[in-house]
């Protein structure tokens, strides 16, 4: 029976209620080291307040958080962060009105735009391309393939990016159908894994790297789904009402990520400090992590292969893939998911 647009949305503001970490103050006051200065004059003219959710996830988001540059470049707003533990809590908080701007995967943010939900949202930042930070890690060494998967239980975050390219790589090896898909929180993985609860996972970073210390094999992991034409990202995406109401805020907040990015890139050593404080791990191990992912600046964003023109059309192809899954209910027309991206700040930040 399909759920109406109503009854969804009532869904997703009481299940919203439950997913959020609850909120914590931004900067480094929760690691105990002093917030940065800002890396250029601050702008007091900004006095938004702004819900910002975030997660555990080693891009340019966690080492703003960490260094509290939103709050020292803009001195004047009001920043409040809040914790969640997937991409598809965000849908649901963004559903119960409580996020302004929220962190999640490109297939989470591609059901928020499409039908039964249609949320009133818009991708203004492309976080990371996803690389091998996500992978399928098996428990058993003798499996070498996917095929060697068939009747397997596999965990993965529902409606993650994860998800999306482990669909990906059960229906190339034509094993769709033929294992039992587990909906698992990353935080509950390695218990079920210890417990043999599970045989293989399709996770991210930390609790990939937990896998494979505790002798998990990768058998493959979104890059190698992405070569074969399944792309996945993290992006930012704002409620439309905050994006109209609040272009200033939304550019400065790019131009902050933009230098985020620049440090990930060019000081990585430095930059797995805040990572590290951030996901909880020796910075030793967080640098390491941002090898699996590729950060785009925001000239790059703003160019035609990402939010200034191509990025569209990887939504629609994820949407085209979700239908065929059940993920979604319909796939909307091109224009829509144009409509779905808000490419000013990135352009803004490019400047």
């Amino acid at each position: 029976m399909k759920r109406t647009l109503r009854t969804a949305l009532a869904l997703i503001a009481v299940l919203g209620a439950a997913t959020t970490t609850g909120c914590v103050e931004s900067g480094r006051g929760d690691t105990g080291a002093a917030a940065a200065a800002c890396p250029f004059a601050p702008d007091t003219s900004v006095t938004t307040p702004a819900r910002i959710g975030y997660q555990a996830i080693p891009n340019a988001d966690l080492y703003v958080k960490d260094r509290g540059l939103l709050e020292a470049c803009l001195p004047n707003a009001t920043v409040t962060w809040s914790q969640f533990a997937s991409g598809a809590d965000v849908v649901q908080a963004f559903g119960a009105g409580s996020i302004d701007i929220g962190t999640l995967g490109s297939s989470p943010a591609t059901k928020a735009v499409s039908a039964p939900l249609n949320l009133p949202v818009r991708v203004l930042w492309i976080h990371d391309v996803i690389g091998k930070s996500e992978s399928l890690v098996v428990k058993d060494p003798s499996i070498t393939s996917i095929a060697g998967l068939r009747g397997k239980r596999i965990a993965t975050p529902f409606g993650s990016t994860a998800h999306y390219s482990l669909l990906a790589a059960l229906g190339r090896a034509g094993l769709t159908g033929q294992v039992n898909l587990i909906n698992m929180q990353p935080a509950a993985i390695p218990g079920a894994w210890t417990g043999d609860q599970i045989d293989a996972a399709w996770v991210w970073d930390p609790t990939l790297s937990k896998l494979i210390e505790s002798g998990g094999t990768v058998l493959t992991s979104s890059a190698d789904t992405a070569a074969q034409g399944a792309p996945t990202f993290d992006v930012a995406a704002a409620t439309t009402a905050f994006l109209d109401q609040h272009s200033a805020f939304a550019a400065a907040w790019a131009k902050i990520q933009n230098y985020a990015i620049g440090q990930l890139r060019d000081n990585p050593q430095e930059a797995a400090l805040s990572l590290g404080a951030q996901l909880g791990i020796d910075p030793e191990l967080a640098r390491p992590q941002l090898a699996g992912y590729t950060y785009p600046t925001a000239a790059e964003q703003a160019g035609p292969d990402y939010l200034g023109g191509g990025f569209a059309g990887a939504l629609r192809n994820t949407a085209q893939f979700l239908l065929g899954q059940g993920g979604i209910a319909a796939v909307g027309g091109e224009q829509a998911y144009r409509d779905a991206i808000y490419p000013d700040a990135a352009r803004a930040a490019a400047r």
